[in-house]
């Protein structure tokens, strides 16, 4: 990449309380899905880098989980620090609430910012605001509530106001030659990704509690010219759940690994191969051992 004297790039940190669209948010802005997403809190639950390179300027956003106040376990422990650890390291915070609501828990994250970080409100959802006219008044509140550099209205689902938050969002970052190539999407490897995927599935397919007891491990991943062969394990946390994620006859099971391999396909531009089964490991959320082993920091 050719790279002009007054290049700038830089890390942005994407935080927010559970589900208000901070995934949809990174995926819009680069322009491919690389962050899962369903309408469960805790889907987010690694750090994933996006990369945006427009000219002059490379974004590396990091989108974070959602910031966890009712439960405590280990999983959330390191969940809730690596959403306080990205905090420090980036240059640019985006803090995203909901259009028309300010609640005690956006407070709290606000209150986690480092003194002096540049941070900017991305107020999503407006799609979603049955009077339009609450917005300008909404904004003019949240003006008065902190030294916020920028206020950006936006709607992640479809695509309103991405490129006045770049734009915004461009004047803040450092003056710096690229970190990653041109055509760089994110620094998480392929198999990451499907483990990801997957476990995306599990959240869209299953009920409101399954989800939070069960993570995706990748055993084997092979690849052959343009195809991936992939061995996945759902891990679940109770035998009755494994018969749940099984269903009738294999049928769930079988419908969560074509919905995520599709999705692969997809990402990668060529066949998968996917493989699942489900183990039972009791108690892996409150172990930081056996989370280290399963990829989470």
């Amino acid at each position: 990449m050719n790279v002009p004297d007054a290049f700038r790039c830089g890390h942005l940190a994407i935080v927010g309380r559970p589900n208000v669209g901070k995934s949809t948010l990174l995926n819009r802005l680069i322009g491919q899905k690389i962050s899962i997403v369903s309408r469960k809190a805790q889907t987010t639950r690694h750090r994933i880098t996006g990369v945006l390179t427009r000219p002059g300027q490379q974004f590396i956003f990091v989108d974070t989980p959602g910031f966890q106040t009712k439960h405590k376990n280990a999983l959330n422990r390191m969940m809730n620090r690596g959403v306080t650890q990205a905090l420090h390291e980036v240059d640019v915070v985006l803090l995203v609430i909901e259009a028309g609501r300010f609640k005690d828990e956006d407070r709290r994250i606000l209150s986690l910012i480092p003194e002096g970080k540049t941070v900017l409100l991305v107020i999503n959802k407006i799609d979603r605001l049955d009077d339009k006219k609450r917005l300008l008044p909404f904004i003019a509140d949240m003006a008065k509530t902190f030294p916020f550099a920028e206020i950006v209205p936006v709607s992640a689902a479809n695509g309103t106001g991405g490129e006045a938050l770049l734009d915004a969002a461009g004047n803040y970052l450092p003056e710096s030659a690229p970190l990653f190539g041109e055509d760089d999407l994110t620094d998480r490897s392929e198999r990451f990704l499907a483990a990801e995927f997957l476990r995306e599935k599990l959240f869209r397919r299953l009920g409101e509690e399954l989800p939070y007891g069960m993570t995706v491990e990748i055993e084997r991943f092979e690849t052959e010219d343009s195809l991936r062969r992939i061995h996945a394990a759902i891990i679940v946390d109770r035998p009755a759940h494994k018969a749940i994620v099984i269903g009738k006859a294999g049928e769930q099971l079988k419908a969560i690994a074509s919905d995520a391999r599709r999705d692969l396909e997809a990402l990668y531009g060529g066949k998968v191969f996917l493989e699942v089964w489900v183990k039972v490991k009791g108690g892996w959320a409150d172990d930081e051992r056996a989370l280290k082993s399963l990829g989470y920091e």
